[in-house]
C-alpha cells in the first residue's frame, strides 16, 4: 500500500510540475507532404537557458526521447523515431544513477514522419511530450499542436451544426413535465442509498467495536451527563461534515464542463481500475492482507485528539474516519462511482446519508448510554459480514469491468456472460455462509448462527433467480435487476433476444434519420438520451417501456431516438471537429457519445441520463423534458401531453 501510495505522490509531483512548465518548451509547427498519405512534422525551439532536453537514451530505464502524440484518428501511423537536427550531447546524471545520457540544449529542430491511411483529416492534431531538467528539477513539459492537412476533408456545416434555434426551453408548446420532481426524487434516492452504505458500514469490524469503546470515552470523561450528551452530539457532528466536506473539490471539479462526470463515470479506463481495485479491496475482505492508510497520517490525526474540548473531538472523527477506512473505502468507492453521472450534487447527497448513517449511533448512545447495554457483543460475525462484503465486492468489481466493456463495444461481457459470473459468486456466498467453503481466519469448530442460515437462504434464492438470466427465453429479462446487468440485446444470442425488450427493433440512432421519418410518417419525435453504462436507462426501458400500454403508445405516435452520449466510438473522420460551446468551451467531437452529449447540455440544459424529450417534425419542443420516471402512470401521461400539444399545434 505504501508503494501504491508513493507512486500517486510521485504522479502528483510530476502532474504539479507539468502544469507550472507546460510552457517552458515553445514549438513552431510546421508540416510538408513528402509522398502520397506521408507527411513530415518539422517541430522547432529553443531550450531556456540552464535546461536540457533529453534525447534518445534506451539504455535508460523509463527515459523517453521526444515523442509525437497524434490524437484522435486510427488511421495514422508515426514512420520510426523522430530525428534531430544535431548530434547530442553526453553527459553523466545524477539523475539516473550517474548514468551517461544523451541531452541537448539551445535550438533545436524535431523531425517525424507520418502516414496517414484512407481520409486524410482536414486538422492533425498532437502533443509533443518531452522530458527537460535543470539542477535538481526534473520535469515533463507537454505541447499540444495542430496543422492543417493540405486536400483534407473536414466535417461539413450540417454535421457541426450541433445547436437548434429552434428549441426554446422556457416556453414549450405545453407546460407538461416535471423535471423537478423527477430530480427530486434522485436526490433523495441517492441520500437514501449513502443511509443504506453508512448502516452496512457500522456493522464492520472497523465500526462497529468503536461505538461502545467512544461513547464510554465521553462518559467518562465528561463532568457530568450533560457534558458528555454535548461531546457526543459534536463527535457525531463532525464525521458528518468531514464526509460531506469530501465532496467539496467535485463542487470545483463540475465548473468545468456540465458533461464532465458523465465522462468519469464512463470512461474505460477508469472502469478498469475500479475494477482492479475492487477486486483488491475483495480479497482483502476475505482476509487474505488487511488494507490500512499509512500509519503516520492515523497517528498524526490520534495525536490532534488530546486538544482541548471541540478540537480534540474533531481529531477523534477524524481519527475514526481514518482507521476505519479499509472497511469504508469500498463502500464509499461504491457510492462515489454510482452517483457520479448525477454531478457533485448527488454525490453530496450520497455522503451526507453515508455521514450521517455513521455518526448517528454515537450521539445516540452518547445521550442514551444505557442503550449500550443491548449492542450485541463484538465477535466472529463481524468477521462474517466483512467477507459477505467481499463477496459483494467481487459483484461490484465485474459491473464496473462490463461498464468498460460496454462504452467500448469489446464483446467480452454480454449480458449472460455477466449474469454468470454472478451466478459464480453468488453460489461461493451460499457455500461460504452454509459452511462449506472455508476462508482465511474462519473457526472450522463454529456453529452456524440463525442468522448466518437466513443469510444463506436469501443468498441461495437470488442465485436462483439468476439461471434464468442465462437463458434466450421471456424469462431472461430479471427485472429485479434491471441496469446491473448489460442490456438484452447486448446477447450471445445476437440481437434477436431484444424482442424479449420489447422496442429495441424499431429504435433509430441517427438523429437526422429520425427527423425525416418524423416528417414522413407524420409524428413527433421521441429522443431518449441514454448511455451503455447507464442503470435507471435499463431499468425504464426493461420495466417501463416494456408495459402493453406504454409499448403501444410509443409504436403507434412516436419516432423513437435514442442517442448514447458514452459511446466511445469514433466518429468517421469528416464528422469530426471541434465544437465551441455556449459557454465558450472548446470542445473536440471526436466519439458517437461527444457528439450525442453534447447536443444534449447544448440544446436541453442538462448532462443526466436518462432525459427524454419530444419534438414536433419541425424540432420545436412540445413539452418539458423528463428524467428517470419508473412510475408507469406518471411516464404514459407525459408522452400523452406531448402527444395532444402536437395534434394541437
Amino acid at each position: 500500500m505504501k508503494k501504491v501510495l508513493l507512486f500517486a505522490f510521485l504522479c502528483i509531483i510530476s502532474f504539479v510540475g507539468f502544469a507550472q512548465n507546460e510552457h517552458l518548451l515553445q514549438w513552431k509547427i510546421e508540416y510538408k507532404q513528402t509522398a502520397p498519405q506521408l507527411y513530415s512534422i518539422t517541430a522547432s525551439t529553443t531550450i531556456p537557458n540552464g535546461w536540457h532536453l533529453y534525447g534518445n537514451n534506451a539504455s535508460v530505464e523509463g527515459l523517453t526521447s521526444v515523442q509525437f502524440i497524434t490524437a484522435d484518428f486510427e488511421n495514422d501511423e508515426l514512420q520510426g523515431e523522430p530525428t534531430f537536427n544535431k548530434p547530442a550531447t553526453v553527459i553523466t546524471d545524477p539523475f539516473f544513477e550517474n548514468q551517461q545520457v544523451n541531452i541537448y540544449t539551445g535550438a533545436i529542430t524535431v523531425i517525424q514522419e507520418v502516414k496517414i491511411e484512407g481520409i486524410i483529416p482536414a486538422k492533425l492534431k498532437g502533443v509533443i511530450e518531452a522530458f527537460i531538467a535543470k539542477g535538481d528539477e526534473f520535469v515533463p513539459a507537454s505541447f499540444a499542436f495542430e496543422v492543417s492537412l493540405e486536400g483534407g476533408v473536414a466535417a461539413t456545416a450540417e454535421a457541426q451544426n450541433l445547436l437548434l434555434p429552434s428549441i426554446d426551453l422556457e416556453k414549450p408548446i405545453a407546460q407538461c413535465g416535471n423535471a423537478e420532481f423527477v430530480e427530486s426524487t434522485g436526490f433523495l434516492k441517492v441520500f437514501l442509498l449513502g443511509i443504506l452504505g453508512g448502516l452496512i458500514a457500522l456493522l464492520t469490524p472497523c465500526v462497529f467495536p468503536m461505538i461502545p469503546v467512544t461513547v464510554s470515552f465521553f462518559t467518562k470523561r465528561s463532568p457530568n451527563h450533560k457534558a458528555a450528551v454535548k461531546n457526543g452530539i459534536l463527535y457525531g457532528g463532525f464525521i458528518f461534515l468531514i464526509y460531506v466536506a469530501a465532496s467539496i473539490p467535485f463542487h470545483l471539479l463540475n465548473n468545468v464542463q456540465p458533461e464532465i462526470f458523465n465522462n468519469i463515470s464512463t470512461n474505460a479506463w477508469l472502469n478498469i481500475l475500479f475494477f482492479a481495485i475492487f477486486l483488491f479491496f475483495a480479497i482483502s475482505f476475505f482476509g487474505y492482507f488487511e488494507i490500512t492508510l499509512p500509519s503516520g497520517i492515523a497517528g498524526k490525526a490520534d495525536s490532534k485528539s488530546s486538544l482541548g474540548s471541540i478540537g480534540g473531538i474533531f481529531f477523534m472523527a477524524l481519527t475514526l474516519t481514518i482507521v476505519s477506512f479499509s472497511c469504508t473505502g469500498p463502500i464509499l468507492g461504491s457510492l462515489l462511482v454510482g452517483t457520479a453521472g448525477g454531478g457533485a450534487w448527488h454525490l453530496t447527497a450520497g455522503l451526507a446519508g453515508f455521514g450521517i448513517a455513521l455518526a448517528l449511533p454515537f450521539a445516540l448512545f452518547a445521550v442514551f448510554p444505557n442503550w449500550l447495554n443491548s449492542l450485541p457483543k463484538s465477535g466472529g460475525w463481524l468477521d462474517t459480514v466483512k467477507k459477505v462484503l467481499a463477496f459483494l465486492e467481487l459483484a461490484f468489481a465485474i459491473k464496473f469491468l462490463s461498464n468498460a466493456d460496454l462504452v467500448m463495444h469489446w464483446g467480452l461481457l454480454k449480458r449472460e456472460v455477466f449474469i454468470a459470473l454472478w451466478l459464480l459468486i453468488g453460489i461461493g456466498l451460499v457455500l461460504y455462509l452454509f459452511g462449506f467453503l472455508r476462508l482465511p481466519y474462519d473457526n472450522k469448530n463454529a456453529k452456524l448462527s440463525m442468522g448466518r442460515k437466513i443469510a444463506g437462504v436469501i443468498a441461495l434464492v437470488f442465485t436462483l433467480y439468476l439461471i434464468p438470466g442465462l437463458t434466450n427465453t421471456n424469462y431472461a429479462n430479471l427485472k429485479l435487476l434491471s441496469g446491473f446487468p448489460p442490456p438484452m440485446h447486448y446477447s450471445i444470442y445476437g440481437k434477436e433476444s431484444a424482442a424479449h425488450k420489447g422496442l429495441e427493433a424499431n429504435v433509430v440512432n441517427d438523429y437526422n434519420k429520425a427527423v425525416q421519418l418524423a416528417k414522413e410518417q407524420n409524428k413527433p419525435l421521441l429522443i431518449d438520451f441514454t448511455g451503455w453504462a447507464c442503470v435507471n436507462c435499463r431499468k425504464m426501458e426493461e420495466n417501463v417501456w416494456t408495459v402493453p400500454e406504454v409499448k403501444e403508445y410509443i409504436q403507434q405516435n412516436f419516432i423513437l431516438l435514442s442517442l448514447y452520449v458514452d459511446d466511445k466510438q469514433k466518429l468517421p473522420v469528416t464528422e469530426r471537429f471541434t465544437y465551441k460551446t455556449k459557454k465558450g468551451f472548446e470542445k473536440d467531437i471526436v466519439t458517437i457519445g461527444d457528439k450525442w452529449a453534447t447536443f444534449q447540455t447544448e440544446n436541453f440544459g442538462q448532462a443526466t441520463q436518462p432525459l427524454y424529450v419530444i419534438l414536433d417534425n419541425e424540432e420545436r419542443l412540445l413539452n418539458h423534458s423528463i428524467g428517470y420516471t419508473p412510475d408507469v402512470k406518471k411516464y404514459l401521461e407525459w408522452l400523452q401531453c406531448g402527444k395532444n400539444a402536437f395534434k394541437e399545434n
